[in-house]
Protein backbone atom coordinates (compact mmCIF):
# COMPACT_ATOMS: atom_id res chain seq x y z
CA UNK A 1 0.00 0.00 0.00
CA UNK A 2 1.19 3.48 -0.43
CA UNK A 3 0.18 6.79 1.18
CA UNK A 4 0.44 10.38 -0.08
CA UNK A 5 1.12 13.06 2.02
CA UNK A 6 1.60 16.40 0.21
CA UNK A 7 4.67 16.20 -1.82
CA UNK A 8 6.29 13.41 0.80
CA UNK A 9 5.04 9.82 -0.29
CA UNK A 10 5.45 7.23 2.50
CA UNK A 11 5.66 3.32 1.64
CA UNK A 12 4.77 0.41 3.91
CA UNK A 13 8.21 -1.94 3.81
CA UNK A 14 7.70 -5.15 5.96
CA UNK A 15 10.82 -6.37 8.43
CA UNK A 16 10.57 -9.23 10.61
CA UNK A 17 6.48 -10.07 10.42
CA UNK A 18 6.07 -6.72 11.29
CA UNK A 19 4.98 -3.49 8.91
CA UNK A 20 6.62 -0.49 9.35
CA UNK A 21 6.63 3.44 7.25
CA UNK A 22 9.69 4.54 5.54
CA UNK A 23 9.52 8.09 3.97
CA UNK A 24 11.15 8.88 0.94
CA UNK A 25 13.21 12.21 0.92
CA UNK A 26 11.65 15.66 -0.60
CA UNK A 27 13.61 16.36 -3.71
CA UNK A 28 15.66 19.92 -3.09
CA UNK A 29 13.58 22.29 -6.04
CA UNK A 30 16.16 24.45 -8.79
CA UNK A 31 14.93 27.49 -7.57
CA UNK A 32 16.34 26.72 -3.71
CA UNK A 33 19.43 24.99 -4.88
CA UNK A 34 20.32 27.93 -7.42
CA UNK A 35 19.44 30.78 -4.41
CA UNK A 36 21.32 28.40 -1.53
CA UNK A 37 24.33 28.87 -3.75
CA UNK A 38 23.86 32.44 -4.41
CA UNK A 39 23.69 33.41 -0.74
CA UNK A 40 27.08 31.65 0.07
CA UNK A 41 28.08 33.59 -2.98
CA UNK A 42 27.14 37.03 -1.70
CA UNK A 43 28.21 35.78 1.89
CA UNK A 44 32.05 34.94 0.49
CA UNK A 45 31.62 38.31 -1.37
CA UNK A 46 30.94 40.68 1.47
CA UNK A 47 33.25 38.72 3.34
CA UNK A 48 36.42 39.53 1.09
CA UNK A 49 35.39 43.08 0.19
CA UNK A 50 35.27 43.51 4.34
CA UNK A 51 38.82 41.82 4.40
CA UNK A 52 40.14 43.79 1.52
CA UNK A 53 38.73 46.84 3.17
CA UNK A 54 40.08 46.28 6.93
CA UNK A 55 43.62 45.48 5.11
CA UNK A 56 43.80 48.48 3.62
CA UNK A 57 42.19 50.80 6.19
CA UNK A 58 43.31 49.18 9.08
CA UNK A 59 39.63 49.12 10.49
CA UNK A 60 38.82 45.52 10.73
CA UNK A 61 37.67 43.78 14.13
CA UNK A 62 39.47 40.21 13.39
CA UNK A 63 43.48 42.75 12.55
CA UNK A 64 45.71 40.08 13.21
CA UNK A 65 47.89 40.35 16.06
CA UNK A 66 51.67 41.07 15.26
CA UNK A 67 53.70 37.56 15.08
CA UNK A 68 55.91 36.60 17.34
CA UNK A 69 59.80 37.31 15.50
CA UNK A 70 60.48 34.42 13.43
CA UNK A 71 57.20 33.00 14.10
CA UNK A 72 54.15 32.80 11.41
CA UNK A 73 50.25 33.26 12.25
CA UNK A 74 48.77 29.93 13.31
CA UNK A 75 46.00 30.89 11.29
CA UNK A 76 46.00 32.48 7.52
CA UNK A 77 43.67 34.87 6.83
CA UNK A 78 41.73 32.71 4.15
CA UNK A 79 42.17 29.85 6.46
CA UNK A 80 39.66 31.67 9.00
CA UNK A 81 37.61 33.07 6.62
CA UNK A 82 34.64 30.90 7.18
CA UNK A 83 35.03 31.37 10.72
CA UNK A 84 35.35 34.95 10.47
CA UNK A 85 33.14 36.09 7.30
CA UNK A 86 30.37 33.02 7.74
CA UNK A 87 30.06 31.43 10.98
CA UNK A 88 30.44 34.35 13.10
CA UNK A 89 27.35 35.89 11.41
CA UNK A 90 25.62 32.87 12.78
CA UNK A 91 26.88 31.67 15.82
CA UNK A 92 24.43 32.57 18.22
CA UNK A 93 22.63 29.84 17.44
CA UNK A 94 24.98 27.54 18.15
CA UNK A 95 26.71 26.32 22.17
CA UNK A 96 23.79 28.20 23.58
CA UNK A 97 24.96 27.56 27.35
CA UNK A 98 21.96 26.11 29.78
CA UNK A 99 21.02 26.37 33.42
CA UNK A 100 19.42 23.14 33.74
CA UNK A 101 19.38 19.73 32.93
CA UNK A 102 18.81 18.64 29.40
CA UNK A 103 14.74 17.21 30.39
CA UNK A 104 11.73 18.31 28.42
CA UNK A 105 11.81 21.81 29.44
CA UNK A 106 15.41 24.25 29.41
CA UNK A 107 16.10 27.27 30.27
CA UNK A 108 18.46 28.49 27.98
CA UNK A 109 20.39 31.51 29.22
CA UNK A 110 21.18 34.78 27.04
CA UNK A 111 24.34 35.75 25.59
CA UNK A 112 24.83 39.41 24.09
CA UNK A 113 27.73 40.85 21.89
CA UNK A 114 28.97 44.29 21.67
CA UNK A 115 31.11 43.74 18.55
CA UNK A 116 28.91 42.50 15.74
CA UNK A 117 28.84 39.10 16.68
CA UNK A 118 32.61 37.99 16.93
CA UNK A 119 32.11 37.12 20.85
CA UNK A 120 29.15 36.58 22.68
CA UNK A 121 28.89 37.25 26.65
CA UNK A 122 25.73 36.05 29.17
CA UNK A 123 23.52 38.63 30.38
CA UNK A 124 22.78 36.36 33.84
CA UNK A 125 19.39 36.08 31.89
CA UNK A 126 17.35 32.91 31.06
CA UNK A 127 14.86 32.00 28.95
CA UNK A 128 12.26 28.68 29.77
CA UNK A 129 12.08 26.76 26.52
CA UNK A 130 10.42 23.29 25.46
CA UNK A 131 13.32 21.49 24.12
CA UNK A 132 13.27 19.99 20.85
CA UNK A 133 17.01 19.29 20.55
CA UNK A 134 18.52 16.58 23.26
CA UNK A 135 19.04 13.16 23.25
CA UNK A 136 16.77 12.01 25.78
CA UNK A 137 15.04 9.47 23.59
CA UNK A 138 13.43 8.11 26.52
CA UNK A 139 12.92 10.80 28.94
CA UNK A 140 15.93 9.46 31.42
CA UNK A 141 16.49 13.38 32.45
CA UNK A 142 13.05 14.09 32.60
CA UNK A 143 12.47 11.33 35.83
CA UNK A 144 15.90 10.19 36.90
CA UNK A 145 14.75 11.18 40.70
CA UNK A 146 12.27 8.14 40.38
CA UNK A 147 14.25 6.16 38.07
CA UNK A 148 17.42 6.35 38.40
CA UNK A 149 18.70 8.53 41.41
CA UNK A 150 18.85 5.72 44.77
CA UNK A 151 21.22 3.69 42.87
CA UNK A 152 23.39 5.87 41.37
CA UNK A 153 24.11 8.09 44.31
CA UNK A 154 24.35 4.42 46.09
CA UNK A 155 27.49 4.27 43.63
CA UNK A 156 28.73 7.60 44.17
CA UNK A 157 29.02 6.85 48.30
CA UNK A 158 30.75 3.64 47.28
CA UNK A 159 33.19 4.28 44.80
CA UNK A 160 35.45 7.73 43.13
CA UNK A 161 33.97 9.87 40.32
CA UNK A 162 37.42 9.03 38.83
CA UNK A 163 39.16 6.19 38.46
CA UNK A 164 42.36 7.98 37.69
CA UNK A 165 43.24 5.61 35.79
CA UNK A 166 43.17 3.54 32.28
CA UNK A 167 40.81 -0.05 32.37
CA UNK A 168 44.61 -1.70 31.39
CA UNK A 169 46.03 0.18 34.78
CA UNK A 170 44.14 0.31 38.11
CA UNK A 171 40.97 1.76 36.90
CA UNK A 172 39.03 -1.69 35.85
CA UNK A 173 36.15 -2.63 38.37
CA UNK A 174 33.63 -4.72 39.35
CA UNK A 175 30.76 -2.31 37.77
CA UNK A 176 32.66 -1.95 34.42
CA UNK A 177 32.44 -6.02 34.17
CA UNK A 178 28.52 -6.21 35.52
CA UNK A 179 27.88 -3.44 32.73
CA UNK A 180 29.33 -5.03 29.50
CA UNK A 181 27.99 -8.58 31.08
CA UNK A 182 24.73 -6.95 30.49
CA UNK A 183 25.13 -5.39 27.72
CA UNK A 184 26.30 -7.91 26.14
CA UNK A 185 23.23 -9.88 27.27
CA UNK A 186 20.80 -7.23 25.95
CA UNK A 187 21.82 -6.79 22.56
CA UNK A 188 22.69 -10.63 22.03
CA UNK A 189 26.20 -10.95 21.55
CA UNK A 190 28.30 -12.89 23.94
CA UNK A 191 30.50 -10.08 25.25
CA UNK A 192 31.40 -6.50 25.47
CA UNK A 193 33.83 -3.70 26.14
CA UNK A 194 32.89 0.04 27.68
CA UNK A 195 34.50 2.94 26.16
CA UNK A 196 34.62 6.40 28.20
CA UNK A 197 33.50 8.29 24.77
CA UNK A 198 31.16 7.50 22.13
CA UNK A 199 33.69 9.57 19.85
CA UNK A 200 36.13 6.94 20.40
CA UNK A 201 34.67 3.86 20.75
CA UNK A 202 34.83 3.85 17.13
CA UNK A 203 37.97 5.92 16.34
CA UNK A 204 40.10 4.01 18.16
CA UNK A 205 38.58 0.26 17.35
CA UNK A 206 38.50 0.42 13.62
CA UNK A 207 41.67 1.13 12.73
CA UNK A 208 42.70 -1.79 15.10
CA UNK A 209 40.60 -4.71 13.37
CA UNK A 210 41.42 -3.70 9.83
CA UNK A 211 44.79 -3.28 8.58
CA UNK A 212 46.62 -3.70 5.49
CA UNK A 213 44.99 -5.66 2.55
CA UNK A 214 41.75 -4.97 4.19
CA UNK A 215 38.87 -2.97 2.68
CA UNK A 216 36.30 -0.79 4.49
CA UNK A 217 33.21 -0.26 2.57
CA UNK A 218 31.23 2.86 4.61
CA UNK A 219 27.80 4.67 3.82
CA UNK A 220 28.27 7.96 1.97
CA UNK A 221 26.43 9.33 5.16
CA UNK A 222 28.50 7.36 8.28
CA UNK A 223 28.87 9.52 11.16
CA UNK A 224 32.34 11.49 11.21
CA UNK A 225 33.71 9.08 13.99
CA UNK A 226 33.59 6.04 11.57
CA UNK A 227 35.08 8.19 8.68
CA UNK A 228 38.06 9.16 10.96
CA UNK A 229 38.29 5.60 12.40
CA UNK A 230 38.33 4.02 8.80
CA UNK A 231 40.86 6.76 7.88
CA UNK A 232 43.52 6.12 10.88
CA UNK A 233 43.49 2.54 9.33
CA UNK A 234 45.86 1.76 6.42
CA UNK A 235 42.95 0.10 4.54
CA UNK A 236 42.03 1.41 1.61
CA UNK A 237 38.09 2.97 2.02
CA UNK A 238 35.61 2.59 -0.54
CA UNK A 239 31.61 4.02 -0.45
CA UNK A 240 28.14 3.31 -1.46
CA UNK A 241 25.35 5.20 -1.69
CA UNK A 242 23.41 5.68 1.04
CA UNK A 243 21.11 2.42 2.62
CA UNK A 244 21.48 1.25 -1.06
CA UNK A 245 22.10 -2.30 -0.72
CA UNK A 246 21.91 -2.32 -4.98
CA UNK A 247 25.03 -0.17 -5.10
CA UNK A 248 26.73 -2.15 -2.28
CA UNK A 249 26.76 -5.04 -4.11
CA UNK A 250 28.05 -3.65 -7.12
CA UNK A 251 31.43 -2.19 -5.00
CA UNK A 252 31.31 -6.08 -3.48
CA UNK A 253 31.21 -7.81 -6.48
CA UNK A 254 33.86 -5.27 -8.20
CA UNK A 255 36.30 -5.52 -5.01
CA UNK A 256 36.45 -9.34 -4.74
CA UNK A 257 36.96 -9.87 -8.62
CA UNK A 258 39.49 -7.35 -9.36
CA UNK A 259 41.30 -7.69 -5.62
CA UNK A 260 43.83 -5.29 -4.04
CA UNK A 261 45.26 -2.46 -6.49
CA UNK A 262 48.75 -3.12 -8.44
CA UNK A 263 49.28 -6.66 -7.60
CA UNK A 264 45.62 -8.17 -7.57
CA UNK A 265 45.68 -10.35 -4.40
CA UNK A 266 42.62 -11.20 -2.82
CA UNK A 267 41.44 -8.99 -0.09
CA UNK A 268 42.05 -10.19 3.35
CA UNK A 269 38.83 -8.99 4.78
CA UNK A 270 36.20 -6.74 3.91
CA UNK A 271 34.41 -4.90 6.78
CA UNK A 272 31.22 -2.99 5.55
CA UNK A 273 30.07 -0.32 7.67
CA UNK A 274 26.39 1.03 8.50
CA UNK A 275 24.53 3.39 11.25
CA UNK A 276 20.95 1.70 12.82
CA UNK A 277 19.74 5.51 12.44
CA UNK A 278 21.48 8.36 10.53
CA UNK A 279 21.84 11.16 13.28
CA UNK A 280 21.76 14.06 10.44
CA UNK A 281 19.39 11.91 7.93
CA UNK A 282 16.74 10.52 10.48
CA UNK A 283 16.87 7.43 8.29
CA UNK A 284 17.12 3.84 9.78
CA UNK A 285 18.63 1.28 7.91
CA UNK A 286 18.09 -0.94 5.31
CA UNK A 287 19.68 -3.51 7.52
CA UNK A 288 18.10 -6.99 6.24
CA UNK A 289 18.72 -6.44 2.62
CA UNK A 290 22.76 -5.20 3.70
CA UNK A 291 23.00 -8.19 5.67
CA UNK A 292 22.14 -10.50 3.20
CA UNK A 293 24.33 -8.81 0.54
CA UNK A 294 27.35 -9.27 2.94
CA UNK A 295 26.74 -12.55 3.94
CA UNK A 296 26.21 -13.63 -0.20
CA UNK A 297 30.14 -12.61 -0.10
CA UNK A 298 31.38 -13.36 2.94
CA UNK A 299 32.17 -9.62 4.32
CA UNK A 300 32.13 -8.65 7.52
CA UNK A 301 29.13 -6.39 9.04
CA UNK A 302 29.85 -3.43 11.52
CA UNK A 303 26.84 -1.71 12.85
CA UNK A 304 26.83 1.44 14.81
CA UNK A 305 23.60 1.88 16.74
CA UNK A 306 24.76 5.38 18.45
CA UNK A 307 21.02 6.53 18.06
CA UNK A 308 19.11 3.23 17.10
CA UNK A 309 19.82 1.32 20.74
CA UNK A 310 16.79 2.15 22.93
CA UNK A 311 14.82 3.83 20.18
CA UNK A 312 14.19 0.97 17.61
CA UNK A 313 12.13 -2.49 18.38
CA UNK A 314 9.78 -3.41 20.77
CA UNK A 315 12.24 -3.96 23.56
CA UNK A 316 14.36 -1.10 22.66
CA UNK A 317 16.99 -3.58 21.30
CA UNK A 318 17.67 -1.78 18.01
CA UNK A 319 17.60 -2.18 14.25
CA UNK A 320 18.46 -5.66 14.66
CA UNK A 321 14.94 -6.15 16.35
CA UNK A 322 13.44 -3.87 14.42
CA UNK A 323 14.05 -4.80 11.10
CA UNK A 324 14.17 -8.59 12.34
CA UNK A 325 17.66 -9.58 11.81
CA UNK A 326 19.66 -12.09 13.96
CA UNK A 327 22.09 -10.23 15.78
CA UNK A 328 24.24 -13.29 15.19
CA UNK A 329 24.47 -12.10 11.51
CA UNK A 330 25.81 -8.76 12.69
CA UNK A 331 30.22 -9.47 13.50
CA UNK A 332 30.08 -5.92 15.46
CA UNK A 333 27.71 -4.46 16.92
CA UNK A 334 28.45 -0.20 18.07
CA UNK A 335 26.63 1.64 20.73
CA UNK A 336 26.67 4.64 22.82
CA UNK A 337 25.44 5.49 26.17
CA UNK A 338 24.47 9.34 25.65
CA UNK A 339 21.56 9.26 23.81
CA UNK A 340 19.07 6.15 25.32
CA UNK A 341 20.49 5.64 28.58
CA UNK A 342 21.37 9.32 30.40
CA UNK A 343 24.87 8.00 30.31
CA UNK A 344 28.04 8.87 28.24
CA UNK A 345 30.67 6.16 26.73
CA UNK A 346 30.11 3.79 24.05
CA UNK A 347 30.46 0.15 23.59
CA UNK A 348 31.33 -2.83 20.95
CA UNK A 349 29.55 -6.12 21.27
CA UNK A 350 30.78 -9.05 19.39
CA UNK A 351 32.48 -12.28 20.01
CA UNK A 352 34.82 -12.97 22.85
CA UNK A 353 37.73 -13.37 20.74
CA UNK A 354 37.13 -9.98 19.19
CA UNK A 355 36.61 -8.30 22.28
CA UNK A 356 39.39 -9.74 23.43
CA UNK A 357 42.06 -8.44 20.87
CA UNK A 358 40.17 -4.68 21.27
CA UNK A 359 40.89 -4.75 25.13
CA UNK A 360 44.33 -5.85 24.13
CA UNK A 361 44.96 -3.27 21.42
CA UNK A 362 42.54 -0.43 21.26
CA UNK A 363 44.35 3.04 22.40
CA UNK A 364 40.37 3.70 24.21
CA UNK A 365 41.09 0.93 26.29
CA UNK A 366 44.93 1.37 26.97
CA UNK A 367 45.02 5.26 27.16
CA UNK A 368 42.18 6.72 28.03
CA UNK A 369 40.96 7.06 31.82
CA UNK A 370 38.26 4.22 32.61
CA UNK A 371 34.41 5.13 32.25
CA UNK A 372 33.35 6.59 35.99
CA UNK A 373 31.44 4.27 38.33
CA UNK A 374 28.61 6.70 38.95
CA UNK A 375 28.23 6.94 35.57
CA UNK A 376 28.64 3.13 35.07
CA UNK A 377 25.73 2.59 37.31
CA UNK A 378 23.26 5.26 35.69
CA UNK A 379 23.69 3.40 32.52
CA UNK A 380 23.44 -0.28 34.20
CA UNK A 381 20.22 1.23 36.64
CA UNK A 382 18.68 2.66 33.11
CA UNK A 383 19.44 -0.42 31.31
CA UNK A 384 17.76 -2.50 33.89
CA UNK A 385 14.62 -0.01 33.50
CA UNK A 386 14.49 -0.65 29.60
CA UNK A 387 14.79 -3.99 29.74
CA UNK A 388 12.66 -4.85 32.75
CA UNK A 389 14.96 -6.12 35.23
CA UNK A 390 13.40 -3.05 37.82
CA UNK A 391 10.38 -5.38 37.99
CA UNK A 392 7.96 -2.75 36.04
CA UNK A 393 6.90 -1.83 32.42
CA UNK A 394 8.23 1.66 33.10
CA UNK A 395 11.05 1.05 30.50
CA UNK A 396 8.30 -0.44 27.82
CA UNK A 397 5.90 2.68 28.46
CA UNK A 398 9.30 4.81 27.52
CA UNK A 399 10.06 2.95 24.34
CA UNK A 400 6.24 2.77 23.19
CA UNK A 401 5.85 6.75 24.39
CA UNK A 402 8.91 7.63 22.11
CA UNK A 403 7.44 5.92 19.28
CA UNK A 404 3.73 7.67 19.12
CA UNK A 405 5.57 10.93 19.91
CA UNK A 406 7.67 10.30 17.05
CA UNK A 407 5.12 9.49 14.60
CA UNK A 408 3.02 11.81 15.72
CA UNK A 409 5.59 14.93 15.39
CA UNK A 410 7.02 13.22 11.98
CA UNK A 411 2.77 13.28 10.61
CA UNK A 412 2.79 17.09 11.74
CA UNK A 413 5.59 18.78 10.33
CA UNK A 414 4.64 16.88 6.83
CA UNK A 415 1.20 17.93 7.01
CA UNK A 416 2.94 21.84 7.39
CA UNK A 417 3.96 21.00 3.89
CA UNK A 418 7.61 20.91 4.90
CA UNK A 419 10.92 19.09 3.58
CA UNK A 420 11.27 16.39 5.97
CA UNK A 421 13.75 13.47 5.63
CA UNK A 422 14.13 10.41 7.33
CA UNK A 423 11.64 7.59 8.38
CA UNK A 424 8.89 6.97 10.33
CA UNK A 425 9.69 5.09 13.94
CA UNK A 426 13.20 7.08 14.13
CA UNK A 427 13.14 9.66 16.70
CA UNK A 428 15.06 12.23 14.46
CA UNK A 429 13.07 14.20 12.30
CA UNK A 430 15.49 16.78 10.40
CA UNK A 431 13.11 19.36 8.65
CA UNK A 432 15.37 21.44 5.50
CA UNK A 433 15.94 25.37 5.54
CA UNK A 434 18.35 25.24 2.69
CA UNK A 435 19.35 29.22 3.29
CA UNK A 436 21.83 29.84 5.44
CA UNK A 437 19.95 33.29 6.48
CA UNK A 438 16.73 31.32 6.85
CA UNK A 439 18.48 29.14 9.25
CA UNK A 440 19.45 31.34 11.44
CA UNK A 441 16.42 33.58 11.77
CA UNK A 442 14.65 29.95 12.18
CA UNK A 443 16.79 29.37 15.41
CA UNK A 444 16.28 33.00 16.96
CA UNK A 445 12.50 33.40 15.61
CA UNK A 446 11.86 29.71 17.76
CA UNK A 447 13.91 30.83 20.76
CA UNK A 448 12.02 33.77 21.23
CA UNK A 449 8.58 31.92 21.17
CA UNK A 450 10.09 29.33 23.70
CA UNK A 451 11.08 26.93 21.83
CA UNK A 452 14.65 25.51 21.93
CA UNK A 453 16.07 23.83 18.36
CA UNK A 454 19.07 22.22 17.11
CA UNK A 455 19.70 24.04 13.44
CA UNK A 456 22.26 21.91 11.43
CA UNK A 457 24.86 23.65 8.17
CA UNK A 458 27.73 23.20 6.17
CA UNK A 459 30.34 21.61 6.84
CA UNK A 460 28.19 19.25 8.71
CA UNK A 461 25.92 18.59 5.87
CA UNK A 462 26.06 19.65 2.27
CA UNK A 463 26.26 23.60 1.70
CA UNK A 464 22.44 23.42 0.22
CA UNK A 465 21.08 20.98 2.29
CA UNK A 466 21.25 22.78 6.03
CA UNK A 467 18.25 21.86 8.07
CA UNK A 468 16.95 22.16 11.82
CA UNK A 469 17.29 18.95 13.18
CA UNK A 470 14.33 17.93 15.80
CA UNK A 471 14.60 15.10 18.83
CA UNK A 472 11.85 13.58 20.11
CA UNK A 473 11.75 12.10 23.71
CA UNK A 474 9.42 9.91 25.50
CA UNK A 475 9.10 12.49 27.98
CA UNK A 476 7.38 15.10 25.74
CA UNK A 477 3.90 15.14 25.98
CA UNK A 478 1.29 15.50 23.16
CA UNK A 479 0.53 19.06 24.05
CA UNK A 480 4.48 19.73 23.97
CA UNK A 481 4.77 18.38 20.76
CA UNK A 482 1.53 20.57 19.71
CA UNK A 483 3.61 23.77 21.19
CA UNK A 484 6.29 22.86 19.00
CA UNK A 485 4.30 22.09 16.03
CA UNK A 486 2.41 25.77 16.14
CA UNK A 487 5.61 27.41 17.27
CA UNK A 488 7.40 25.97 13.86
CA UNK A 489 3.98 26.63 11.83
CA UNK A 490 4.10 30.13 12.75
CA UNK A 491 8.00 30.52 12.12
CA UNK A 492 7.92 28.74 8.68
CA UNK A 493 5.24 30.62 7.60
CA UNK A 494 7.27 34.03 8.58
CA UNK A 495 10.41 32.37 6.42
CA UNK A 496 8.66 30.63 3.85
CA UNK A 497 10.04 27.15 4.86
CA UNK A 498 7.09 25.23 3.40
CA UNK A 499 8.49 23.96 0.18
CA UNK A 500 6.12 20.81 -0.45
CA UNK A 501 3.48 23.44 -1.14
CA UNK A 502 5.19 25.64 -3.56
CA UNK A 503 8.85 26.25 -4.76
CA UNK A 504 8.55 29.71 -3.12
CA UNK A 505 8.05 27.87 0.74
CA UNK A 506 5.00 30.32 1.29
CA UNK A 507 2.12 28.32 3.02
Amino acid sequence: TSLIIKQNSISMVSSGGEKHLKGEDPEIGGFIAIMTYFSYLLLIVIGQFRDFCGAIFGLSRYKSKVSRKGYSNLFKSWESFFTRRLYHRLQDCWNRPLSSGPGVYVDVMERVSTDSNCTLKTSGKSTRCLNMGSYNYLGFADDWKETCRNEVQHAADKWPNSLCSSRCDFGNIKIHEELEKSIAAFVGKEAAVVFTMGFATNSTTIPILMGEGSLIISDLLNHTSIVNGARASPSPIRVFRHNDHIHLEEILREAIIKGQPRHHRPWKKILVMVEGIYSMEGGICNLKEIVRVCKKYKAYIYVDEAHSIGALGKTGRGVCEYTGVNPADIDILMGTFTKSFSGMGGYIASTREIIAHIKCHSAGMLFHNALSPVVSQQILTALNVVSGKDQTNIGQQKIERLIENSNYFRKEMLRLGLHVYGDFDSPIIPVLIYLPGKVAAFSRECLKRGLAVVVVGFPATTVILSRARFCVSAGHTKQDLDYAVKVIDEVSNLLLLKYSKNFIGSG
